[in-house]
């Protein structure tokens, strides 16, 4: 594709360049402005395009460099490095100057990554699905649209599908700031060897949807998972109060199931819209606006310290009072900041129970190392989880 100002004499491209210096494009064209001052601009985009264009390809053809030096040099090459990727997002919002906002510069950022990731290695990305769901959209929003996404049925499908290596990493929701933990995902980590790599945390907004051919006057059905309906119980009270509302397995099947019923209606996110082809009668309905679910990346590496990170442990204690205080001390003294804890029944033990914790730093962090080590010798065991970069985008 040639540049459109390569047909222009060279009078008049200088007439062209001036032209365009003397017009600040910061600035919205006046609605007096003339037609001629409109392709001006288009032309000015065009070039801006190609340069575009020319920088991405660059950019391509250095990722393809990258995976051919690992591949050269290290039997088992990573390619996937979170923390990198989290450092470069960073960087890009950084720098941002406007008017693409910060959030969705990095995101067209993030983009960009997965196409090049995809081009050193193709990213399977198990994750509970099915199709439609947050989870999706967390994987989508984490790995990008590029990565091969696999929906799987339960939790623990995920893990034994990394596990066995059918697929390279995971999402799985852990905590909703309205529902609480995703206790599922905790015992997951129980029965498993596999780290935590990277965190996402998506804002949870509720879409009330129906199909084309639903008679909205004559619904009796609302479809969606229990904690949406629950997220989203006073709005059903003030608008649908006498309308049955049916619990299934995800937002996904909730928007499937409009494909063959006239008369039901599904509360599901953005991303079942496309998915299945339903439209959006009420937008945002949830009883929280602020209502966030955290979602955790799992995979079997462990990851280097990007600057701005956690760590997670699991800690089975011994059965006495006061244990966890004296779990907490070390943290506490070493300047290590909890960021959320957690209990779950230690299988098959009666009454004992074990400890998620979540603290702000990297293992590789001495009072953070130093913190877990001093609570080893008071407890029964201490497993790290995983430090990984904190959610950027």
């Amino acid at each position: 594709m040639s540049n459109p100002s390569d047909n222009l004499s060279d009078k008049e491209s200088q007439s062209l360049g001036n032209e365009v210096e003397q017009s600040p494009l910061s600035q919205t064209p006046q609605a007096g402005a003339t037609p001629e001052f409109l392709n001006v601009l288009r032309q000015k985009i065009d070039g801006v395009d190609q340069q575009i264009q020319a920088l991405l390809n660059e950019r391509a053809t250095l990722a393809q460099q990258v995976a051919t030096v690992k591949k050269d040099n290290e039997d088992h090459p990573i390619f996937y490095r979170p923390e990198r990727e989290a450092q470069v997002l960073k960087a890009v919002m950084a720098r941002n100057t406007g008017p693409i906002a910060d959030e969705k510069m990095g995101k067209l950022f993030r983009e960009i990554m997965s196409v090049c990731l995809d081009l050193e290695a193709p990213q399977k990305i198990a994750f509970l699905g099915p199709i439609g769901t947050f989870t999706h959209a967390a994987a989508l929003k984490h790995f990008g649209k590029a990565s091969t996404t696999i929906p799987l049925t339960t939790i623990t499908d995920v893990f034994r599908e990394v596990e066995s290596g059918s697929a390279m990493y995971g999402v799985v929701p852990v905590e909703n700031s309205s529902e609480g933990v995703v206790n599922h995902t905790l015992d997951g980590f129980l029965a498993s060897n596999l780290k935590i790599i990277g965190e996402v945390e998506l804002p949870i907004h509720q879409n009330f949807l129906v199909a084309s051919h639903t008679k909205v006057e004559s619904l009796s059905r609302i479809y969606s998972h229990q904690q949406s309906l629950a997220q989203c119980r006073h709005w059903l009270d003030v608008n649908y109060p006498n309308v049955e509302r049916v619990s299934v397995s995800s937002n996904g099947e909730a928007a499937r199931r409009l494909k063959n019923e006239w008369h039901s209606a599904a509360i599901a996110g953005d991303v079942a819209v496309a998915e299945y082809d339903l439209h959006k009668l009420h937008e945002n309905i949830e009883d929280n606006p602020g209502n966030t679910t955290r979602f955790l990346i799992i995979g079997k590496e462990s990851i280097a310290p990007s600057g701005q990170d956690k760590t997670s442990i699991v800690v089975s204690a011994h059965d006495k009072a006061g244990a966890l205080i004296e779990i907490l001390k070390p943290l506490s003294e070493h300047g290590v900041s909890m960021t959320s804890i957690e209990t779950r029944p230690e299988r098959p033990n009666k009454w004992a129970y074990v400890f998620f914790i979540d603290m702000n730093g990297h293992i590789e962090d001495p009072n953070v190392s130093a913190a877990i080590e001093a609570i080893r010798p008071l407890v029964k065991e201490v497993r790290v989880l995983g430090s990984y970069p904190k959610a950027v985008l």
